[in-house]
């Protein structure tokens, strides 16, 4: 019996695994960084072993109230991923299940690897609407992979929409090649009619770096890119710089940040209410858009989600924040969950890869309504 992590987005650390009623784990923290959260590792020789997997340190990690009625994910083929019996109990985070085959992969969240990105991007590249551009690289020396889809004409509306600023919330990703494919879809009406009014810019992976290192929340030099918008630099925080310098040159009209949550069982949007502009109106193309939304996909809510900043407490790091002063226009970050929804809860599943890319392509309906209102 192995437990391994060495490949694309791997991380664990193996005490013992002599027994298999306690296999002993420790979750890596992030390498320049105290972030600690994303697991994804793969065990081997357990077919039919009733196994106990226990994460020593799970009290210590960043989000201790993400383990709260959270059930891990496994696969056998890396495709297909359910969840298995778990628990949070004394500080440590207990996985209970017998193998049906000789290796099972398990993870924080269903993994979205960068040979997977690299496959997303040569098929967009591919379609014949698509320009792929790579804005510069990153810490480790990777592309930072740029998509415009829509032409560039003047007039046109400038739809930003970037993801995974935070490697571990692969979710963003999975939600990413939804949105990706439906825009891409010319039997689709609505992504016709988006094209004719917005051009989009779209990072589908603004932290391959970490993504590949098995990072929670950091890139290689230890940054948390969402907290490096006020002034990114080349060193710290490539990523931040080259997107943010593209950004300057397009202008921004609308930007839509997709990230995961630990803690909280749903799908929400926080917006810039805590900017130092925040105003009436931009209050009301807010709500207008978090409405579209609701109606668009079941899946979303906007009941629960972060407390508001009060007007001219924003953190102005923060890319949301930031770009909405910065380019006075919307932006937005969208928030879902590690754990399955409590209003639409799937309990083989439960938040998913394919329930993502849903809510990918439900949001360009929101778009368009927003766009046309």
């Amino acid at each position: 019996m192995r437990i391994s992590s060495h490949f694309d987005g791997g991380n664990i650390e193996c005490r013992d695994s002599s027994d298999p009623q306690h296999i002993s784990l420790n979750i890596r923290e992030d390498g320049a960084a105290d972030f600690s959260q994303w697991f994804y590792f793969r065990l081997s020789g357990a077919a039919n072993v009733a196994c106990r997997l226990v994460i020593e340190n799970a009290a210590s990690c960043s989000y201790v109230e993400g383990w709260d009625d959270y059930r891990v994910v496994a696969s056998y083929d890396r495709e297909n991923w359910f969840r298995v019996n778990s628990r949070y109990e004394d500080g440590k985070l207990i996985i209970e299940h017998e193998p049906e085959l000789n290796s099972l992969y398990f993870a924080y969240f269903a993994p979205y690897s960068m040979e997977r990105h690299h496959d997303l991007i040569a098929w967009a590249a591919d379609s014949g609407d698509c320009e792929v551009d790579v804005l510069g690289q990153t810490v480790d020396g990777r592309d930072m992979d740029m998509l415009t889809i829509g032409d560039e004409r003047e007039g046109k509306l400038k739809y930003w929409v970037i993801a995974r600023q935070h490697p571990g919330e692969t979710m963003a990703e999975w939600w990413m090649e939804g949105f990706i494919s439906r825009v891409l879809d010319k039997s689709d009406p609505i992504g016709r009619e988006m094209l004719e009014r917005a051009t989009f810019y779209i990072v589908p992976n603004m932290n391959p770096d970490g993504s590949f290192r098995g990072h929670l929340r950091s890139n290689a030099a230890g940054a948390n890119l969402n907290r490096e918008w006020q002034t990114p630099t080349l060193e710290r925080s490539p990523e931040v710089y080259h997107v943010l310098e593209k950004m300057k040159q397009t202008g921004v009209d609308l930007c839509f940040d997709v990230h995961g949550d630990e803690a909280l069982p749903y799908n929400f949007i926080a917006g810039a209410e805590g900017i130092p502009s925040w105003n009436e109106h931009k209050q009301s193309q807010l709500d207008r858009f978090k409405a579209e939304l609701v109606k668009a996909s079941p899946d979303f809510q906007t009941k629960f989600g972060y407390d508001v900043d009060e007007p001219g407490q924003a953190n102005m790091t923060v890319c949301t924040n930031n770009i909405a002063e910065r380019f006075d226009c919307l932006a937005m970050t969208l928030e879902m969950p590690f754990k399955d929804t409590v209003d639409t809860p799937d309990y083989e599943q439960g938040w998913s890869p394919e329930r993502c890319m849903r809510l990918g392509e439900a949001s360009l309906n929101a778009m368009y309504q927003y766009t046309i209102a």
